[in-house]
C-alpha cells in the first residue's frame, strides 16, 4: 500500500510542477504521509524535476527540515 502512495505522490507532483506554490503545498502533504525511506527517494525525484523546472527550487526548503 505504501509504495502505491509513493507512486501516486510522484504523479501528483509531476502534474502540479507548472505552479511552484501548488507544488510546495503538495510536497508538504507528501512529506507528512510518506515513510522516511520514501522521503529520501522523493528527494532524488524532486531534484530531477527541479533541473527541468528551476522555479521549483524554492520548494527545497521543505526538504531541509
Amino acid at each position: 500500500m505504501s509504495r502505491a502512495m509513493f507512486e501516486y505522490t510522484k504523479t501528483v507532483l509531476k502534474k502540479v510542477s507548472f505552479d511552484a506554490n501548488l507544488f510546495c503545498k503538495e510536497l508538504e502533504k507528501a512529506l507528512k504521509r510518506l515513510l522516511p525511506y520514501e522521503i529520501e527517494e522523493l528527494k532524488i525525484f524532486i531534484h530531477s524535476l527541479i533541473t527541468q523546472n528551476p522555479e521549483l527550487n524554492q520548494c527545497l526548503i521543505y526538504l531541509k527540515a
